[in-house]
């Protein structure tokens, strides 16, 4: 199963398109991925046949959130459930780098019948495999992980391990970096579904660029260079998925 990151109505379809099985939602790209509004979720479901999970992150940065945040992140879950979505993807560590595993399942109690994907939050704790046995033990569905890294294939070596450990009681999900190039190597490993943003960049529309004046505070950040899910690089990796598997 591949599952494709989008960030915009466009990348969904797109997604849908080239085959994906699932949509993870976001909003805030150059943060890594927050949660996206109302209306676009409420649209991509309108649009999407496919599955559609919401991310639910309150900001970027860390994972260790404030009493207040984590009430964002409920309510943002009840507008997830409202809206149609199948799913919600988030994380929450404690200050020392554990899973948080109280908040965790609280969150996905109030997420259900919808399904629960822990996100790379994983990625930045004290103890990847102590943080498997917890988050198995929230009731989670799935793990998005680059093994720790910051791409999968770096992180392949944790994958293959992770998998193992996992068995069938929880789905081990590879992403960051997953492209046609890595996918049949990563799919050897043994994870169970791969994840992909696939992105590829659309110029802006605008003709007149304002060129001392920048709406960003982030580096790098080029406001004319629209990201939207790249087709071909997704159906490529869709496509050895498919002949991995026959």
């Amino acid at each position: 199963m591949l599952e494709i990151c989008c960030f915009s109505l466009e990348s969904c379809l797109t997604a849908q398109k080239a085959g994906a099985y699932r949509v993870e939602l976001c909003g805030g790209m150059f943060e890594g991925g927050t949660s996206p509004s109302a209306g676009l979720i409420r649209l991509a479901r309108q649009h999407l046949s496919i599955r559609l999970y919401v991310m639910i992150r309150p900001r970027g940065g860390d994972f260790c959130y404030s009493d207040t945040e984590f009430e964002v992140m409920k309510a943002d879950i009840e507008t997830a459930k409202e809206l149609g979505a199948d799913g919600v993807v988030f994380g929450i560590l404690t200050p020392d780098g554990r899973v948080d595993t109280a908040r965790t399942k609280e969150l996905v109690e109030l997420a259900k019948p919808l399904k629960v994907t822990f996100h790379r939050a994983f990625d930045v704790s004290a103890e990847p495999l102590e943080a498997l046995e917890a988050i198995i033990s929230t009731g989670c569905e799935r793990i998005l992980t680059s093994g720790q890294k910051n791409t999968a294939i770096e992180g392949i070596t944790l994958l293959k391990t992770l998998a193992e450990k996992a068995g069938n009681r929880i789905e081990i999900m590879a992403g960051a970096g997953v492209s046609a190039q890595n996918a049949a190597q990563l799919l050897g490993a043994g994870v169970h579904a791969l994840h992909m943003t696939g992105k590829g960049i659309v110029n802006s529309q605008m003709q007149y660029r304002k060129a001392d004046v920048s709406m960003a505070s982030a580096a790098l950040t080029n406001e004319f260079e629209i990201y939207e899910a790249d087709f071909d690089k997704c159906k490529a990796v869709i496509d050895i998925m498919a002949s991995t598997n026959v």
